[in-house]
């Protein structure tokens, strides 16, 4: 890690050390190893993931999506982490070397997996199991009593160590972590049902008829005795794709059960083996699956109160260091908004928006509900040749002169010139060209892109 994360996160360490010490009925944390999928393509979330996997997109401005979960298990004090990754995976791994380098002082590491040829197998990862198995000789190389399964492209905080604790409260071999959700999310996520001792006794993925959506309902009694009242439409149980497992029923579920997904296979086998249990998440959880979810969560950022916010001293979010200046601004109205470090802003108005480092606008434009990733570099690095990939950059990217924009994300390295208005007048839902989408109704333009002057959408 940078010098700085670094000593953070030894303060951060010793502290939660501290109040372990006074629990002697928790797991300790160097007993646990976390292996974070990473490897998803995310093709609902194109064109942001046309040159990169869902876990490198770009949240909050300055952040990356595998930063959560990642952040999440080193301020509970795990600090054995393994990365599988698989699909456009390069700025996530450049990300992951720069971010998180290993400590001689201070024990643990983070360790990147790739999809790789192995002698009698050369498949992809054909799914999250799939992904654990094919890589399980490394794991066995660790002292692990527990690992901790999670996925890159979440956005939540959950207290690990209080999930650790229940491990010596309960004898089971399998957690996994859930949340109430209405009958409406029920269909597009895997649905536990439950016994008054938080048991699981049943499991769907993806219920999509009456009769599979009555019988995952969770009596109301469990719910009551977990804290969770049936009253407000939420009565089913939907896992967050977060588990918890024993070493010794991680590997003799991978080895029993050969399918390729914890959600489909192999958690509905546990469920029949028994000494599985649910772990009650009551709080906030987004599964960056599409453009709308990707645009909503960003944007959610700049209320009063967000869900999820990045300000908490206690439980930092560790990402790159890139010693950037604070932003400058001219005579620019700001409302409600998030500026990053390294931005030049001469605008006019900039309202519940995000601008990532280094963005650059000019006099005179309106920005509003909108989010700009920012860019790379000020000014690009010549090519005389101009025959490389970077040639097809932009040599200085930014928003220019007199534009309008809204409920838009601009991608990182996009210039846009003079007078652009981008304000959807159609009202389009969805929509292609080279340089510019709509998906959910909001404007998307790719990394790297061109916008000519006076160009009007």
């Amino acid at each position: 890690m940078p010098s700085a994360t670094r000593e953070q996160f030894h303060k951060l360490a010793h502290l939660r050390s501290m109040c372990r010490h006074k629990s002697s009925s928790m797991v300790d944390a160097s007993t646990v190893a976390g292996i974070i999928l990473a490897g998803g393509q995310g093709t609902r979330l194109f064109p942001l993931t046309q040159s990169r996997c869902k876990p490198a997109l770009l949240f909050g401005g300055r952040y990356r999506l595998i930063d959560i979960p990642v952040s999440n298990s080193l301020n509970a004090g795990i600090s054995k982490i393994f990365v599988l990754t698989q699909f456009l995976a390069r700025s996530l791994h450049r990300h992951i070397f720069r971010t998180y380098h290993q400590d001689s002082f201070f024990p643990g590491s983070i360790e990147v997996l790739s999809a790789e040829q192995k002698p009698g197998k050369s498949d992809w990862f054909q799914g999250t199991a799939d992904a654990v198995r094919q890589n399980v000789e490394y794991l066995l190389e660790t002292q692990a009593e527990f690992f901790l399964i999670l996925s890159g492209d979440q956005l939540y905080r959950l207290d690990y160590e209080r999930l650790l604790q229940c491990t010596e409260q309960k004898d089971v071999d399998v957690w996994v972590a859930t949340l109430a959700i209405s009958e409406k999310e029920a269909p597009r996520m895997g649905v536990m049902k439950i016994n008054e001792d938080n048991h699981i006794i049943d499991f769907c993925e993806k219920p999509n008829t009456p009769e599979l959506l009555d019988r995952m309902k969770t009596p109301q009694s469990a719910l009551k005795k977990m804290g969770l009242e049936a009253s407000a439409g939420k009565e089913f149980l939907g896992s967050m794709g977060i588990y918890l497992f024993r070493r010794s029923a991680l590997f003799e579920l991978l080895a029993e059960d050969s399918r390729d997904d914890f959600g489909k296979h192999l958690i509905p086998s546990q469920v029949k083996k028994g000494r599985i249990a649910a772990f009650v998440h009551d709080g906030y959880w987004e599964d960056i699956g599409t453009v709308e979810s990707f645009y909503n969560a960003n944007l959610a950022l700049n209320q009063e109160h967000p869900p999820f916010t990045c300000h908490d001293e206690l439980s930092p979010i560790f990402s790159t260091s890139h010693h950037l200046p604070g932003p400058r601004f001219g005579n620019t109205t700001i409302k409600a908004s998030t500026i990053c470090e390294g931005s030049i802003i001469e605008a006019d108005e900039i309202t519940n928006s995000i601008l990532g480092q280094r963005t650059v606008i000019k006099r005179g434009t309106i920005i509003k509900d909108s989010y700009i990733m920012g860019n790379d570099f000020y000014c690009r690095p010549e090519d005389p040749c101009e025959t490389f990939v970077a040639s097809k950059l932009p040599i200085t990217p930014s928003i220019q002169e007199d534009c309008f924009i809204t409920k838009a994300i601009i991608d990182k390295n996009v210039s846009i010139g003079k007078r652009v208005h981008l304000v959807n007048k159609n009202g389009l839902t969805s929509y292609d060209s080279e340089n510019l989408y709509v998906r959910d109704g909001i404007i998307v333009v790719p990394g790297g892109a061109t916008v000519p002057d006076d160009f009007v959408f």
